[in-house]
């Protein structure tokens, strides 16, 4: 049952992970003209693409200092992402099915 647990977080992180790539890459392709955000299939992406990735870049935006027009926000939480999956959540699983921590260097 615990690995169903961690296997589902595992999956939602790496959802979550494309779904911030694709709205980074949308985002550019609407700035640069590409994509065209009156065309309702582009907005409907776009908007569904925003409202999830929205509430976990926010927080790391407000403690970015500005940038210009350049946002790395999506970059760092991209990475924030691949370290809790590759890092803490195996840890994290070992240590609760019994194995104790095991050191980061293996």
């Amino acid at each position: 049952m615990i690995e169903v647990v961690f296997r589902l977080v595992s999956a939602l992180l790496s959802l979550l992970w494309w779904a911030i790539l694709l709205a980074a890459i949308v985002s550019t392709l609407m700035s640069f003209g590409v994509l065209d955000s009156r065309n309702r299939i582009v907005w409907t992406a776009s908007d569904f693409l925003f409202r999830v990735t929205e509430p976990v870049l926010r927080p790391i935006r407000n403690l970015l200092p500005n940038l210009g027009g350049i946002d790395i926000s999506p970059l760092i939480v991209l990475i924030l992402i691949t370290v809790i999956q590759s890092v803490l959540l195996p840890k994290i699983f070992f240590a609760v099915m019994g194995g104790g921590w095991r050191p980061l260097i293996y």
